[in-house]
């Protein structure tokens, strides 16, 4: 039996894929282009993807193909109605960065709301050296203990982002899905927005959740605000998100996500040159600890399918 993994580069070189321990053959390609699909997952029986598309079209060149194991949550780039008519099973990871996301978005916000960007700047650009004072306060410095952190999805990462959050000190709200009836330990969409400090978003991305902060959503934040985007890109109106920072709606952004990626270098949050915009190439989900548990998973997953058992499966 052949497994195929259509993109290893998408790992650190120091992870490791316990491959040995399963009855077949395995083979990495470091990435696939989307004309290189058929080629590297011939005659496969599992392909390993994290972000190669595998649409109808291919998966129906795939005869051999029984089973396509995702390397992270997202299944969107997996034609799942066509594995379904096909006969192919697809199985994901979950919960393998339930701390190294949580910590990402402390990591940004700290850095945001304390303008550690700014004041490590100012350290090295001679700023400090000409400074009158010992120390510089050119920058506001604010808190988080006593703010209010505002949670858009409940799932196992905003959890552990609310634990965070209560321990330091911060009141936690939970926002209910727009629109819909308000369920215990729920606040209301809208009230969440405008009451919270800090907005960290984690919810999937679906035709509900598309654009779901936009124009009209970044004008409710209050001034003094900062949106955390550490879920998907494609949840936050880039173009309407970087306008509000430019108008002074809110006080910051950290995007850890785009809606393209890799970007093109024009990409409008790329291009801004705001002071209070910090955008990571989506890394909040890959500490060490969690790309090797995401290997492991894999792994697992695969290993489960050759027993003939179903594990983490989606279709």
């Amino acid at each position: 039996m052949k497994i195929a993994f259509l993109d290893r580069s998408t790992f650190s070189d120091s992870i490791t894929f316990p491959a040995a321990r399963l009855a077949a053959e395995w083979q990495e390609h470091a990435r696939t282009a989307p004309g290189e699909v058929l080629t590297h997952a011939a005659d496969a029986a599992v392909a390993v993807t994290n972000k190669v598309k595998l649409p109808a079209v291919l998966l129906e060149k795939l005869p051999r193909l029984k089973l396509v194991a995702v390397a992270a949550t997202g299944v969107d780039h997996v034609d799942l109605d066509a594995a379904r008519r096909l006969g192919i099973g697809v199985c994901n990871v979950r919960d393998y960065a339930t701390h190294s996301v949580p910590e990402h978005v402390f990591a940004v916000l700290l850095a945001l709301r304390r303008n550690l960007i700014a004041y490590a700047a100012a350290a090295k650009n001679g700023t400090w050296s000409r400074a009158e004072n010992f120390c510089l306060l050119n920058w506001s410095i604010e808190d988080l203990v006593g703010s209010t952190l505002g949670i858009v999805g409940s799932g196992t990462l905003g959890q552990t982002v609310a634990k965070l959050g209560a321990a330091f000190g911060m009141r936690v709200l939970f926002a209910e899905q727009r629109g819909a009836s308000l369920r215990p330990g729920r606040v209301a969409f809208e009230k969440v927005l405008a009451e919270a400090d800090v907005v960290s978003l984690h919810v999937p991305l679906t035709p509900a959740t598309r654009n779901l902060i936009g124009a009209t959503e970044l004008a409710r934040l209050k001034p003094s605000a900062i949106l955390i985007n550490s879920a998907r890109g494609g949840v936050v109106d880039e173009v309407a998100l970087v306008a509000a920072l430019h108008a002074g709606q809110l006080a910051g952004a950290a995007v850890d996500v785009l809606s393209t990626e890799p970007p093109p270098a024009d990409h409008p949050l790329l291009t801004a040159n705001l002071p209070n915009l910090l955008v990571t190439p989506h890394v909040a989900w890959a500490s060490r600890q969690a790309q090797q548990r995401m290997a492991d998973e894999v792994v697992e997953n695969i290993a489960a399918f050759l027993r003939g058992e179903l594990r983490n499966r989606i279709v």
